[in-house]
């Protein structure tokens, strides 16, 4: 492949410079070094490789060697001239790359920060998505991972599970990246294997951890509905304690039913459960209990390994609960009842905050 052309405009003043070292031996001016620089700079602008623009120093150096008066006995100030210069140009050349990447790095970082919440119009939107690979016509589901530290674009946590999703499906279209700490992987909504991925990656790299991935949505408001959703899985995970690593919301869906008319899961939070707390040592102890029996199926052995307890204790504690509660854990529609209300007790943090 043949190689670009460097024009001689990068060079300019050079074999100049080089002239007047080689007749007085001296050293570049502080006038001549920010020339090179903003020349440097300039190339960096226009696309020029830095390899080639060094080597075309060198080729404009061994053509004005023989050229160069008195350079006999001046050789160490001519060379000492040729890296001072070249260094500089690099400089200069190295300063306008580390620009660009910021510049890009800054408009990365809006572009997501306006995809993820939303803003901008969305036809701009869309256009500038095209720029880092999403075609937001399409449907976009999004994964967000949290573990136990915040992490950034540059943490090794990021870098090692972008290589991961790299290496196994290359170029999908999938956006990766960080907000408020934690990691975001936005896929094509037929690509739910690349988010699991992500999930089981991000669990690996943070050594635990738990994501959720929020539904499939068309547009590019379709993204920040599924980011949403994503981020209130996690929320919701915290509130109701639950230890799956993985989350997905469409499995979720309940809970935001539960909890749309808040008055009416507190009235039946207070109504069934506010019993519990005449028994002694307080409602926590027998709620407890009422979330391992119906977290495991309502099966009375394996309730009571979860709390460490005998069978005939655990069985004690249902006992009492269905003489405070009026409510039978073993009968099928008082079951259901209980357990709406245990749910909504841990979506309210009932009894610890008062409702």
């Amino acid at each position: 492949m043949a190689q670009r052309e460097i024009p001689e405009h990068y060079l300019d003043e050079y074999g100049h410079i080089l002239a007047e070292v080689s007749s007085t031996g001296r050293r570049l001016t502080r006038d001549e070094l920010e020339s090179r620089r903003s020349l440097g700079e300039q190339a960096a602008e226009d696309g020029h490789g830095l390899r080639a623009l060094v080597r075309a120093h060198l080729a404009a150096t061994r053509a004005a060697l023989p050229n160069l008066p008195k350079i006999t006995g001046r050789v160490d100030s001519v060379l000492a001239a040729v890296e001072q210069a070249v260094d500089a140009f690099a400089e200069g050349h190295e300063r306008a790359q580390r620009l660009a990447v910021r510049q890009e790095e800054a408009a990365r970082r809006e572009f997501i920060d306006d995809l993820l919440y939303g803003r901008s119009d969305l036809g701009r939107l869309a256009e500038r998505a095209k720029h880092f690979g999403l075609l937001l016509s399409q449907a976009h589901a999004v994964a967000v991972a949290e573990g136990p530290a915040a992490y950034d674009d540059t943490d090794p946590v990021t870098r090692r599970v972008e290589r991961a999703l790299i290496s196994r499906f290359g170029d999908r279209r999938i956006l990766l990246t960080t907000k408020e700490g934690r990691l975001v992987c936005v896929a094509p909504g037929d690509q739910a294997d690349v988010l699991t991925h992500f999930a089981q990656q991000a669990y690996a790299a943070v050594g635990g951890g738990r994501t959720a991935i929020g539904r499939s949505h068309s547009g590019a408001g379709g993204v920040v509905h599924s980011y949403e959703e994503a981020l209130s899985a996690l929320d919701l995970a915290e509130r109701m304690n639950l230890g799956d690593a993985l989350l997905r919301a469409a499995d979720l869906l309940v809970f935001p039913v539960l909890t749309r008319d808040r008055q009416a899961m507190s009235d039946l939070v207070s109504s069934t459960l506010g019993p519990l707390r005449q028994a002694r040592g307080g409602a926590e102890p027998l709620l407890e209990t009422l979330t391992a029996y119906f977290d495991s199926g309502c099966v009375s052995a394996e309730a009571a390994r979860r709390l460490s307890l005998s069978v005939r204790a655990l069985t004690y504690r249902l006992h009492r609960i269905h003489q405070l509660t009026g409510s039978d854990p073993a009968e099928p529609m008082h079951r259901y009842t209980l357990q709406t209300a245990v749910i909504g007790a841990r979506l309210l943090d009932w009894p610890g905050n008062e409702i």
